[in-house]
Parts: C-alpha cells; structure tokens; sequence
C-alpha cells in the first residue's frame, strides 16, 4: 500500500488526502492551525464557483468536474457545502474574456446563456446595466461554503484513515519534519499556500498578497439564493449577495499589498471599502448608503502567470510541490486533487505550465484588473 505525507490542510491539501486516502493510499496530513483557520487563504465564509475560464479548457473541464465532486462530498459529509445559485458575468466588450468563456462552455456542454444588458436586472433586486455588452449568465454555477468545505474535507479525511498531525512542517530532505520528527513516504506532498514559498525559496515563485473583502448590510431581497454571484472581469471586482446572513459580499480584486501570512494583521483597508461602494453605487444603486457590516483579509498566493503550481521537487525524488492558487484555485480542490493523485501514481505526467520554470506575467484566470479603478467612466446615454 503506498504512502503519502501532505503538507498543508488547505484545500488544496485536504483535497487531495481524501482523495488518496479513497485510493488506497496510508496518508499522513500535517497542519500547524486549525483546518479552515483564518489565516488561510481556504478560510472564510463562501467562494464562487464558476466555470468560465476565458478560452482555457483545462481549468473549464476542471470546475465542471469539480462541481461534481463537490456534490459527492456533501453527500458524504451530510453538509449543504455547494449552494447553487448561478453566476454571472458583466460583459464590458463584445469580444472579450466572457465571450471567450462562453464559445468554449458550449463546446464542454457547461449550461449558459447570454442575457442582454437591459435584462440582467431580472436576477438583482438593484442594477444598472450601464457600460455593458451583454452578461455571460452560468446557472448551474454557484458558491461554496468555505471554510465549512474545509473542515468537512479534514474530517472526511480522518474517517477514511487519514492520520492527522498537528503541527508545523519543515522541509528535510525528502522528508517532513514536524517537531524533530522525520516523517517519510513513497510521497511527500507540500500543499502549503501562502507558506509555500517560505519553505522552498529558491525554488517557488510565488507572490504572496492581501486581498480584502467587505460585507454590506442589504434587505432581505438581497438573499443569495436566489441574487447569483456576479464577476465584473475587466473591473477586477466580483461579490454575491447576502449568503447566511453575512452581508452581500463585494471583493475589488487588484492585486493588494504584501502579506506576511503569520504575522501581519488581517485589517481590511479603508481606501478598498471606498472602492468598493463606488461599485455599489455605479452597478447596485439601492446599495449605494449600505452600511459596511464586516469585512475580511486573506492571502493570495500569486504565480506570476496565475497557473497552478504541480510539479516533483528536482533534487528530492518523491517530494512534489502543490500550490499557486492565485484566488481562483478554491473551486478546484477535488478536482485537482484527482489530477495530482494520478500523477502521483504515474498515470501522467505534470502539465509543462505548472512547472517550476519562470513564467511569463499574466492575470487571465482570475482578473483583467491590474490598476486604476474597478469601475468603467460612465458614458452618455447618448454615445
């Protein structure tokens, strides 16, 4: 029977426990904080999961896939982890990413329809369709309970066999060492996050930022289900209405400052809350006054190009390094955990753009946002 240490109970890393443990694996997954902690970029309340993926097909076949397993583990878990309320994305361009997205949803068979600006209305207590193209509308996407989905993957895990161990893990070789003690396997998995590139410095690029989320008190009209998760690509801003009574969600999505994930503290930015009710007021007018009712700052761990990072260490057989999620990777979790596990195995062979080699910069997978405002110039009606 193979054996598997993974490193990191993330999403990311419980994900693929589970799934190794469902494959027969002996696994050990070592965490130094509470599964789901608020320090982690899996932390918090709700993540989006969309399929669209711009003319990418692999992470599109990966969400859709991913949905699926999703659905498997709340059966399993006896936990309400995917609610699937749509998602819908705000057009600025007839032949952009959306546009993109949806030529390759129809070749996959993933649900959607485009929806003229004028009726997107119908789905927001509150919209003003002003500046937009068309909206690309998924219906059988949805949102994930995050921190919820995490520790029910942990649990899960442990129920299947899986040994967890607390603590924190230091690189040793081709071992882990976890308070003095080395521990081996056929594999060692570094499934770390935002500490990935703390441990392997030398090797992992990685940038590892603060993004900050704010939460608004909205009516009851708010409700999500059934108000969708929404992305503004080309703003670089996406959110969701009020999901179990925490406020609708409103996420600018620049890339944020620096983060120190143990040490620096998680406080939200004033001049992102600014940003964030200029959206309100440009795209959701009734939420213009909305009072900010809590906010929340996690760690993005940024590859330069926003591919994920799989691929074995180059000097420790058996040692391979999992991360990159660069805030999309959340959805992903099972199903990149059934990719890594056949890798793992020797089914395949790692995807060359995972890899370790420097990578051109790009923002693709998850915003076209790089600066400036999050909000178009209002334009004449008469333009």
């Amino acid at each position: 029977m193979p054996r598997a240490v993974v490193v990191g109970a993330g999403v990311f890393g419980a994900s693929l426990a589970h799934r190794l443990a469902i494959r027969g694996w002996t696994v050990t997954l070592v965490e130094q904080y509470a599964p789901g902690h608020v320090r982690a970029a899996s932390g918090g309340e709700s993540r989006l999961l969309r399929c669209s993926h711009g003319p990418d097909r692999w992470y599109t076949r990966s969400a859709w896939r991913a949905r699926s397993l999703w659905q498997e583990l709340e059966e399993e878990a006896g936990e309400r982890l995917f609610v699937p309320s749509g998602v819908v994305w705000f057009a600025r361009r007839a032949d952009g990413w959306e546009a993109d997205s949806e030529a390759v949803l129809a070749e996959e068979r993933v649900p959607f329809e485009r929806i003229a600006p004028d009726d997107v209305g119908q789905l927001f207590p509150s919209f003003d369709p002003d500046g937009i193209a068309f909206a690309l509308h998924e219906p059988a996407a949805g949102v994930l309970r995050a921190r919820d989905a995490v520790r029910a993957l942990v649990r899960l895990a442990g129920e299947r066999g899986v040994r967890i161990v607390p603590g924190a893990a230091r690189p040793a070789g081709a071992a882990a060492s976890v308070d003095g003690e080395a521990l081996t396997a056929d594999r060692v998995v570094w499934a770390c996050g935002a500490w990935l590139p703390r441990l392997f410095p030398d090797l992992v690029r990685i940038r590892v930022t603060r993004q900050d989320v704010y939460f608004f008190g909205a009516p009851a009209s708010w409700e999500t289900p059934p108000v969708p998760g929404w992305v503004d690509y080309d703003g670089a801003v996406y959110g969701l209405g009020d999901l179990d009574g925490r406020g609708v969600k409103v996420a600018p999505d620049l890339e944020g400052p620096e983060l120190d994930p143990d040490a620096d503290p998680r406080r939200a930015s004033e001049e992102g809350e600014e940003r964030a009710r200029r959206y309100m007021r440009r795209r959701f007018p009734a939420l213009a006054a909305a009072p900010l009712v809590g906010t929340r700052s996690c760690p993005y761990a940024l590859t330069e190009d926003t591919n994920f990072l799989v691929s074995p260490h180059p000097e420790h057989d058996g040692v391979w390094l999992l991360g990159g999620g660069s805030g999309h990777g959340f959805k992903h979790g099972p199903a990149l955990a059934e990719y890594v596990s056949g890798l793992l195995e020797g089914e395949a062979s790692p995807d060359p753009r995972f890899g370790l080699a420097p990578r051109t910069p790009a923002h693709s997978l998850r915003t076209a946002g790089t600066e400036g405002e999050t909000v178009p110039r209002r334009r004449s009606r008469e333009t």
